[in-house]
């Protein structure tokens, strides 16, 4: 994909939150750069602070953790159009929690954290629309919380397909059932048992 399609994919999404004059969309879309990983790369290693904000254009990505007993948790996954990384940690410059790693062969925008946060201290509309797609992200996963600590299995897995039908054409289905919190073969139970 051309970079101008690239942005223009990204001035898509960004709009949908709140457009821009042209001269704020020209400072905005000017931070963003091209960049390509391979299949299984990490991108952000938990104890690191995120230097970037990714917009993805191509691929799936996964946002993980490991607990104190070498457990791993898929946080969620992202792909294009949407932005990924490791967002708190972008924006407090904080050290991650998490990893970010490519599930495929991934192409993205990707903007520098400092840039970004200069240019939301610079520009208040700028700052609103980061704010609105935090909050917007910051709702899906409080859904997800409810979604993972009431639902049952299969209620889990429904509710997956309904949000996001075309995932298991996507996602390895073991990343799919550690992200609902589902043992594998029962995951592939549930692939038999529901009509898609």
């Amino acid at each position: 994909m051309e970079l101008t399609d690239q942005l223009a994919l990204l001035k898509q999404v960004i709009f949908s939150l709140a457009p821009l004059t042209d001269p704020q969309w020209e400072r905005m879309a000017a931070i963003w750069q091209p960049f390509a990983a391979r299949r299984k790369e990490i991108l952000t290693t938990e104890g690191t602070v995120e230097k970037y904000v990714y917009f993805v254009t191509s691929g799936v990505q996964r946002v993980y953790y490991y607990d104190e007993y070498g457990r791993e948790a898929t946080i969620v996954f992202t792909y294009a159009p949407s932005f990924g990384g490791v967002i708190d940690a972008m924006l407090l410059q904080e050290p991650s929690a998490y990893f970010y790693e490519t599930l495929t062969t991934s192409s993205f925008l990707r903007a520098s954290a400092s840039a970004l946060l200069l240019l939301m201290d610079e520009d208040k509309d700028i700052a609103g629309i980061i704010h609105k797609g935090v909050v917007r992200a910051l709702s899906g996963i409080m859904e997800r919380m409810a979604e993972l600590q009431s639902y049952s299995s299969e209620e889990k897995f429904r509710k997956l397909l309904s949000r996001s039908p075309h995932i298991l054409q996507l996602v390895p289905h073991k990343y799919l059932a550690n992200y609902l919190g589902i043992d594998p073969t029962n995951f592939s139970k549930l692939i038999n048992k529901i009509r898609i």
